[in-house]
């Protein structure tokens, strides 16, 4: 965790000279009339974006292709969180330079909106003291991030809470299909036992019956080490693994190397999804799948 705070800090340096050369104004309404919100990822820009509807502009933080876990927000989107009127975070860590971000944005109006309080954190690897935080890749728990976005957005805007409630209210209930589809999926799997690439998807499975045995990267950007990959076959080969799976936002030498070391075939799980006409629900389903064929 020290990398992070020495970001953060540098996060704090670079945010301080922005407002030296841009002063602190905050127009938390933009000029075409929509209330200015950020969101530290894909997700969770796309359930403000239901929810919020054309009340609002989301700016994403974290662009496709990164991971959140080492991003460090640029000075153009350190701004945006000055001027922003909401902010949508996932906690549990993963947005390591949010309390300095915050605490410097000069912004007395901003509303913190942390999706996963309330959730019951799992715990993580060494590096994640606070708890996994891929909290999102349960729908269960978007669901419950979803209300909270619903009500900061009502506290922010006042004016706009019967658009917010009518949105929320419809796109829980996709969410709410969308559960139900999972559970009927994994019902027919005959295997419950899967190996990931890194710990993503622990919320996942423990909403739905399953269980993420291993994981290739252990540490976040670091592949694994010779010892590691012989541990990771050896527990492919006990669970009769099909498929290993690895992400797109990675590469994905080991994933192959474990793989062909089983007789096995690689697979892609996506937890941020890839905009343009990013949707989660989309997103979810696609995971689903790609899950059902190593799993059937």
């Amino acid at each position: 965790m020290g990398r992070h705070f020495c970001c953060a800090g540098f996060l704090f340096l670079l945010l301080s000279l922005a407002f030296s050369a841009c002063g602190q104004s905050a127009p938390y309404v933009r000029s075409d009339g929509k209330l200015a919100v950020v969101a530290s990822i894909l997700p969770l820009a796309d359930f403000a974006r239901q929810v919020g509807g054309n009340r609002i502009d989301v700016v994403v933080l974290v662009p496709a292709g990164a991971s959140p876990h080492t991003y460090e927000p640029t000075p153009a989107q350190l701004l945006a969180v000055a001027r922003a009127r909401v902010l949508v975070l996932n906690g549990v860590g993963l947005e390591f330079w949010a309390e300095k971000v915050i605490s410097s944005a000069g912004n007395p109006d901003l509303k913190v909106v942390t999706v996963s309080e309330g959730v019951k954190i799992i715990a993580g690897d060494p590096d994640e003291p606070g708890g996994n935080p891929h909290t999102w890749l349960s729908p269960v728990n978007a669901m419950r991030g979803v209300e909270k976005i619903r009500d900061g957005l009502v506290l922010a805007d006042p004016a706009g809470a019967a658009v917010y409630r009518a949105n929320a209210d419809a796109y829980l209930q996709e969410l709410r299909v969308l559960d139900a589809d999972i559970r009927a999926a994994v019902a027919g799997f005959s295997s419950r036992k899967f190996i990931a690439f890194h710990a993503a998807w622990p919320y996942f499975a423990a909403d739905y019956g399953l269980e993420e045995v291993d994981v290739i990267e252990r540490r976040p950007g670091q592949e694994p080490s010779p010892a590691e990959v012989s541990e990771i076959v050896e527990k492919a080969r006990e669970i009769k693994a099909r498929a290993i799976f690895a992400e797109p936002q990675f590469s994905i030498r080991a994933a192959n190397a474990i793989a062909e070391e089983c007789g096995v075939r690689v697979l892609l799980l996506n937890p941020l999804g890839q905009p343009p006409e990013y949707h989660y629900i989309d997103l979810m389903r696609y995971n689903l799948g790609q899950i059902t064929l190593a799993l059937h």
